[in-house]
């Protein structure tokens, strides 16, 4: 299948020069200057897209952009989070042309664990870049006609606050903010991290040791090394930042959550015995609600998105091997192609199967959206070693030598907090210091507008190639007594069929519908072999016929028998997730 290519209209900002004159000054001069290929001109919401935003940030985000593009952009809430925080979801689509529920939808979400910021700047930058883009690209004012997006920059903003607000490490708030007693001593969230110094990270604590089994790193003072085989360290390490609050012994045993939000959905769930972090049953969580209601009543999503960190991946399902069975040739098929186009427009990221390449999974988003609804959903992990000096890394994800060389040759020491003394009520004389709960897993600023902008061009080639539906040709012939034959074909142009095999099989969606309407429909028939008049008739509702399926790059012909001149009559090809297309009928 060959790559859609989207070629930008070049735009010139001529030598134009303003001239201002202040008391006093001399004669000011501005250039404008020239707009970089790829890029909105003069984009009416002003955004930064090197840092991260909280959800108030996002709230307002979503206000201005409805307010600059309102014949463009809505959002609304979907439902509120166990904290009460608005879970908003932006529109984006042309509502001046057609139906918008009724076109083929996008669905795109980010942050469901708090901690991986990105997705939700992802999200962001993409209802950003379509809604600013509309009137100068083509293709994308094409793109918004024929799609709808919708667009949750998070589904976990509780968490999300917390972990901007909050002293973290990189890898806590993980989860959401319904607290549990963990540590199984009546006490709910009593032994959370503590900030120590008070700089809004969590770093990691060492202590000096005759027995230690580490040392610093001579050629980087920030690193601790594992000492070689035989050789005595220096120092113990004692985990992250905290004390014991609850005088139990143990440090950081009883923080808010532990449960993971991307295990408490409905396909393939099971119990926190067998998946570690799965709460009471599918769908405990309000977010979770919330998401799966708006699936349910929005049956014309046909694509899907989730973003996610840490790794460089492009994920499809399954997350468990047992549901391999449900993944047919056909559907891999479509995944394959987009997922392996996917690779080319992400350097560094490689295009895999979650159970086989990556771990199992039950209860997840992806299996909820890709099974439970029957559309072709991917997930994405952000951020990876490759984009730090494009290069595989050398030893593992985070804790590799290139972070560290990387923030020394690039970010000059910004990344790490440098190890200082701190006198510990139980470890007594300590040492502080260590990576910051934004760096390893999160996009450095200067690296996240690319990486946004790349996911963002995946996520438009999966839109754009969701189906489209178009009558290629019909046909009226005479048959005599005032009978007339009338012939459609109707074709789908995008890789993505209107039904996966999956939601044929298991009757997910309901059939694709033609409908002949304004005219006395006599006989309806599939012309399965136009060349030998190879037909199977329907005899219930003859006026629309059923299709079970419009493939991808394929074509579906219709036959029927009417009574009276059939020049009035309205051809009509209802799909839920191919969309509704109406036009009069025409012999061609």
């Amino acid at each position: 299948m060959r790559l859609i290519y989207i070629v930008l209209a070049t735009f010139f900002c001529g030598s134009n020069f303003v001239y201002a004159q202040q008391k006093g000054e001399k004669e000011a001069v501005e250039i404008a200057g020239l707009r970089a290929i790829g890029s909105p001109s003069n984009p009416k919401v002003a955004m930064n897209w090197s840092r991260y935003h909280d959800n108030k940030q996002i709230a307002q985000f979503c206000q201005d952009l409805q307010k600059a593009y309102p014949q463009l952009v809505k959002y609304e809430s979907i439902g509120k989070s166990y904290e009460g925080r608005d879970m908003f979801v932006l529109t984006i689509s042309d509502f001046s042309k057609g139906n918008v529920a009724r076109k083929p939808g996008m669905w795109i979400d980010g942050n469901i664990h708090a901690n991986e910021l990105q997705g939700s700047e992802i999200a962001m930058y993409t209802a950003w870049y379509l809604a600013e883009n509309f009137h100068s690209v083509p293709f994308i004012k094409e793109l918004l006609q024929d799609k709808v997006f919708y667009i949750a920059p998070t589904i976990n903003p509780d968490s999300r606050d917390y972990f901007i607000h909050e002293p973290n490490t990189m890898h806590s708030s993980r989860t959401g903010r319904r607290p549990f007693d963990n540590d199984g001593d009546g006490a709910v969230a009593e032994d959370l991290y503590d900030d120590l110094d008070g700089d809004g990270h969590i770093v990691m604590m060492r202590r000096k040791s005759k027995t230690g089994r580490y040392k610093v790193d001579p050629d980087n003072p920030n690193r601790m090394v594992v000492v070689k085989a035989g050789e005595v360290g220096d120092y113990e390490l004692l985990g992250f930042e905290g004390i014991d609050n609850d005088g139990d012994g143990l440090v950081n045993e009883d923080i808010t959550g532990t449960y993971d939000p991307n295990r408490d959905w409905g396909w393939n769930w099971q119990p926190n015995y067998v998946q570690n972090g799965a709460l009471y049953y599918p769908g405990t969580l309000p977010e979770t609600q919330a998401v799966k209601a708006f699936f349910y009543a929005h049956k014309n999503i046909a694509g899907a998105q989730s973003y996610h960190n840490y790794g460089g991946m492009i994920l499809r399902g399954p997350g468990a091997a047992q549901d391999e069975k449900y993944y047919s040739r056909a559907d891999v098929q479509v995944y394959d192609a987009l997922g392996k186009v996917g690779e080319r427009m992400l350097p560094g990221y490689n295009y895999i199967v979650i159970h086989k390449d990556l771990y199992t999974v039950f209860g997840g988003e992806i299996d909820f959206i890709a099974l439970a609804r029957g559309v072709f959903t991917f997930s994405n992990e952000l951020m990876t070693t490759y984009k730090l000096f494009n290069e595989k890394a050398g030893q593992g994800l985070r804790q590799s030598d290139e972070y560290y060389e990387f923030d020394k040759l690039l970010l000059f020491g910004d990344a790490y907090v440098p190890w200082k003394e701190y006198d510990h009520p139980q470890f007594g004389k300590i040492e502080i210091g260590g990576a910051k709960k934004n760096y390893t897993r999160n996009h450095p600023g200067f690296l996240l507008l690319e990486d946004a902008h790349r996911n963002a061009a995946f996520t438009i080639y999966h839109a754009h190639h969701t189906p489209k539906l178009e009558v290629l040709e019909t046909d009226v012939k005479p048959l005599g007594g005032n009978l007339f034959e009338v012939n459609a074909t109707v074709w789908n142009s995008r890789i993505i069929p209107t039904h996966s095999d999956h939601d044929l099989n298991y009757k997910i969606e309901r059939p694709d519908h033609i409908r002949l309407e304004g005219v006395d429909v006599v006989t309806g028939l599939r012309v399965l072999d136009k060349d030998f008049n190879v037909t199977t008739e329907q005899r219930y509702k003859p006026e629309q016929i059923e299709v079970p399926n419009i493939e991808g790059m394929r074509e579906v012909r219709v036959r029927w028998i009417v009574k009276g001149n059939p020049n009035k009559a309205k051809l009509v090809v209802d799909s839920e997730k191919g969309g509704l297309l109406e036009q009069p009928l025409q012999s061609k």
